[in-house]
């Protein structure tokens, strides 16, 4: 087997447990593979690295990180015949979760043994790609406020959502679909291809990541006579069971705005923007998943 395992010093427990770049390169000598461990070192440097060990002829690319570092790797191997490991160590690990990849100490470096390649959806919003959740609104603000964090986890994401919370108002916006056109004021607008942000906050509950369509998500006005209720449903799967959240489901949509705000990839902030074109680029991913795992 020859592999490249990817691996970002700055990434959720990576920071705190440096030794799993160790347990990496043990499990490449137990088991004989062409493979080497590499460090990323700036922000989309993962991209890069995965890009080369593809140019190298390498079969496997492994990320060693969280959500950002998953989407950087498996950036660079959309439309390739390399098979995407990973393994999942970050503060939310929305995708690993929905796909069944446990953490390091539940089975990730088994999997790479005994697991199946699935072929799963890509999502576009304009040029980024995503392959859990992008977004909108609220969660977009968060994003860009939790990037600069230098400790995170889900307690640093609590505090920076409730700091956001304070100070944030909806949005309007125009959403075109095959069906028409729409208007709608959000709190926060996702667009999923999984079902969940990660730490099981079901965003768009029954998202199939190969069905060759994604998942709109408008979330209203969040005060305190429905904050309680809202996040509740998030976390046991129903909130498409409230009245006022609102769902579109598609292969295309354009989403506008009046303003350019921040959105968000994957968790990652990206550039302030007011017009998002959304597509799907269907079964585009080879990732390796548990043997037997069952792919919604």
């Amino acid at each position: 087997m020859k592999a490249r395992f990817i691996f970002n010093p700055h990434s959720g427990s990576n920071r705190r447990n440096p030794h799993l770049r160790d347990r990496a390169a043990a499990f490449i000598a137990e088991h004989g593979w062409d493979a080497r461990v590499v460090d990323t070192e700036r922000p989309r440097h993962a991209t890069e690295l995965a890009r080369r060990a593809v140019d190298e002829g390498c079969t496997l690319v492994v990320a060693i990180g969280g959500d950002g570092t998953m989407n950087e790797v498996a950036c660079a191997l959309i439309d390739t015949p390399v098979s995407f490991g990973l393994i999942p160590c970050g503060s939310g690990n929305g995708l690993g979760r929905h796909l069944g990849i446990r953490d390091p100490g539940r089975g990730a470096f088994r999997t790479l043994l005994t697991g199946r390649p699935v072929a799963i959806d890509t999502g576009m919003v304009n040029a980024d790609p995503f392959f859990c959740v992008a977004g909108l609104g609220f969660e977009a603000v968060i994003a860009s406020r939790f990037a600069t964090l230098t400790s995170r986890g889900f307690s640093g994401y609590l505090r920076t959502g409730v700091a956001a919370w304070r100070s944030h108002r909806p949005e309007h916006y125009t959403i075109h679909h095959a069906g028409g056109r729409d208007e709608v004021e959000a709190f926060t607008l996702a667009i999923s291809n999984s079902s969940q942000y990660g730490n099981n906050a079901y965003i768009a509950p029954g998202a199939s990541v190969h069905d060759g369509r994604l998942n709109v998500t408008a979330v209203p006005s969040v005060g305190l006579h429905n904050a309680v209720p809202l996040l509740w449903r998030l976390f046991n799967g129903s909130l498409y069971r409230t009245a006022s959240v609102r769902r579109w489901e598609g292969e295309r949509f354009v989403i506008e705005r009046a303003r350019p705000g921040w959105i968000h990839t994957d968790g990652e902030p990206r550039a302030e923007i007011s017009r998002l074109e959304i597509s799907v680029r269907p079964r585009s991913l080879r990732i390796v998943v548990p043997a037997g795992q069952a792919v919604t």
